[in-house]
């Protein structure tokens, strides 16, 4: 099957957006959604208020657009890095990370995400893709969970609540990265929680 060939004005209207998305993030981390403003927005991303309108019509949709697209790039990376480790032990260490380099390297994405976006009325169709990004991470480990339980990897357990609990403590550590709480490398709260983990569930 051909995928049609994009044309000049979609290749500048695709880094137009890129670069309004990344200015807007670092704009609402800095002032949050209330305080900043789309003169902000425009002079960060280097254009003309008018000429970002013909892409965004409000604030709240840059908003929008700058917080989904962080939370699929996130999502993609995970899922991505889970299906490329071998094993169990390989694919818990991939996902948490994943996670955890992700806020290093967009910090300006996640201040958002955690202090915002709980704040703002958003429409039924938002919150549902929310949930579902959510339901499919927690599908991400329970799958993982599921699979080392067949295989004998690890001991018989309620699955969905430690995927949850897994999911939850990853969270916890990732703003814990944000608030500057935690200062040792990534590597070594990975390696800590999934010893955590495995120490935990792991057959003995």
């Amino acid at each position: 099957m051909k995928t049609e060939a994009k044309t000049k004005h979609d290749v500048v209207s695709q880094f137009r957006c890129a670069g309004i998305l990344a200015a807007a993030r670092k704009v609402f981390a800095d002032k949050g959604f209330s305080a900043a403003t789309v003169d902000e927005i425009a002079d960060a991303a280097g254009l003309a208020k008018g000429t970002l309108y013909l892409y965004f019509p409000s604030k709240r949709d840059i908003y929008l657009a700058a917080f989904r697209e962080g939370v699929e790039e996130l999502a993609a990376a995970s899922r991505d890095a889970m299906a490329a480790a071998p094993n169990m032990r390989e694919k818990l260490r991939a996902y948490v990370g994943t996670r955890l380099r992700y806020v290093e390297e967009h910090r300006d994405f996640y201040k958002i995400y955690h202090a915002e976006f709980g704040n703002l009325t958003h429409p039924a169709s938002v919150s549902n893709w929310f949930a579902g990004i959510y339901r499919e991470q927690l599908e991400l480990l329970a799958g993982l969970l599921g699979q080392a339980v067949e295989s004998g990897e690890v001991r018989a357990i309620p699955i969905e609540p430690m995927a949850s609990a897994i999911y939850g403590v990853v969270k916890e550590m990732m703003l814990r990265r944000i608030l500057g709480s935690s200062v040792v490398p990534v590597e070594q709260d990975v390696e800590a929680l999934c010893e955590i983990v495995w120490n935990g569930i792991g057959e003995r």
